[in-house]
Order: C-alpha cells, then sequence, then structure tokens
C-alpha cells in the first residue's frame, strides 16, 4: 500500500502533472534569459533530462509506486535539512538562469564537441541516480528513515556512501557547460558545499536511527568521491 493513501491512478496523475509543470518551467527559465527559441542547447538538455524522466516515471509507477511517492515528497522533517535544501535551490535557480543570459549577451564560446561531451556527462550522471534508486527503494528525496528500511551496500553504495548525491554532482557541474557556458559553471560551484552539508546532516540521523550504518560506514569509506571524501 503507498504510504500516503494515494491511488495508484491519483498517484500517477500527479507525477504527471509535476513532470510536465517542471518541463515547462524549465524550458521559460533557460529560454527566456538567451531572449530566444534559437537556443538549440537547452532543447538538447532538457530532452536528455525529461526523456529518461519520463521512462523512469512510468516504470516505477508499474514496478514500485510506494518508491516512486518517496521521490516525490519534498517536506524535510528537519529544520537543518530545510534550510539546506533552500538553499540549494537558490544555487539551482542561479545555475539555471546565468546559460541564458550567457547565450544572449555572447560571453561564452562552447565547441558543438564540448557541448555534446557536457550533456552525455549528465546523462551518466542521471544515470547514477537511477542505478541508486534500483539498488534502494527507500532512497526517498527527504531525509529520514522509514520502518523496515536497511542498509544497502550492493551496487554504487559499495563505492560511496552516498552515490545518488555524487550523480547530481556530476549532473550539476556539466550542466553550464551542456548548456553552452563556461560562466555557469562558476554559479554550480556551490552546490558542492551544498551537497557537503546535507551529507554531514543526514549522516548524523542515519548513524543514530538506521541499525547497521555505523559498520557501514566503516567498510565504505568514502562519501562520495572515491579517493577523496
Amino acid at each position: 500500500m503507498i504510504s500516503s493513501q494515494l491511488s495508484r491512478r491519483h498517484l500517477a496523475a500527479k507525477a504527471f502533472v509535476r513532470l510536465v509543470a517542471g518541463f515547462f518551467i524549465l524550458l521559460a527559465v533557460l529560454l527566456l534569459p538567451a531572449g530566444t527559441v534559437a537556443y538549440w542547447e537547452a532543447w538538447v538538455y532538457v530532452a536528455v533530462l525529461f526523456v529518461p524522466m519520463t521512462l523512469a516515471l512510468v516504470f516505477l509507477l508499474k514496478t514500485d509506486p510506494e518508491l516512486l511517492e518517496r521521490r516525490m515528497r519534498t517536506k524535510e522533517k528537519s529544520p537543518d535539512q530545510s534550510f539546506i535544501v533552500k538553499l540549494g535551490s537558490v544555487c539551482y535557480v542561479v545555475a539555471f538562469l546565468l546559460p541564458g543570459f550567457d547565450r544572449r549577451l555572447g560571453w561564452s564560446h562552447v565547441c558543438v564537441a564540448v557541448v555534446v561531451t557536457a550533456e552525455v556527462l549528465v546523462l551518466l550522471g542521471y544515470g547514477l541516480c537511477l542505478l541508486v534508486l534500483k539498488e534502494n527503494r527507500y532512497a526517498s528525496r527527504v531525509v529520514e528513515v522509514e520502518q523496515g528500511q536497511r542498509v544497502v551496500t550492493t551496487g554504487p553504495y559499495a563505492i560511496v556512501r552516498h552515490p545518488m548525491y555524487l550523480g547530481v554532482l556530476v549532473m550539476s557541474l556539466f550542466t553550464p557547460v551542456a548548456l553552452g557556458s563556461w560562466w555557469a559553471v562558476i554559479s554550480a560551484l556551490p552546490l558542492l558545499a551544498v551537497l557537503v552539508a546535507r551529507i554531514r546532516s543526514e549522516e548524523h540521523l542515519l548513524s543514530e536511527e538506521l541499525k547497521g550504518y555505523r559498520e557501514y560506514t566503516e567498510v565504505t569509506r568514502y562519501r562520495l568521491i572515491p579517493g577523496v571524501w
């Protein structure tokens, strides 16, 4: 049973409304600052995000609606996490707005090959996030520990403790380049600090409330980047 008592049909409607709204909002955030619809990098980027996102949504609706519902939660229980999420949202808005202004004003000149490479890396980052969902059906969007939840040590979790955040980091750092902007990379760098703060806060909760997590941290040493941290 879906924990929020939503029917599958209601969940599907809610998910697709969010998907469509997200599609048009992202297009507006990218195209309006650019002042043109002839911004091919933006169109390719949106396709790279929303095609696999749509396929994943349909797949989860059929196979694991409870996981889909977890991924749709947005209200953090911890004030610290709530603040971190709000700070991260500000960083993301700036990181998505700046490439459009860069495109309008011609600040950057990123060759097609580099843009395409960055798009591929964004897709790989998103692919890692999907792999995490395959391994961990308790991968909620908010920081929480549910009854019956267990520590996952397989797949990407055998390499780093927070592979979802690694996927997000890869996507965040290469998104500006995929959108044809070198300057916007600077605006994406603070997201690394946001992720570090979120991970530290999350690990405190997991160590206190998730049985076996402390032992897991002794086996899997690195939190985010293998060999670094």
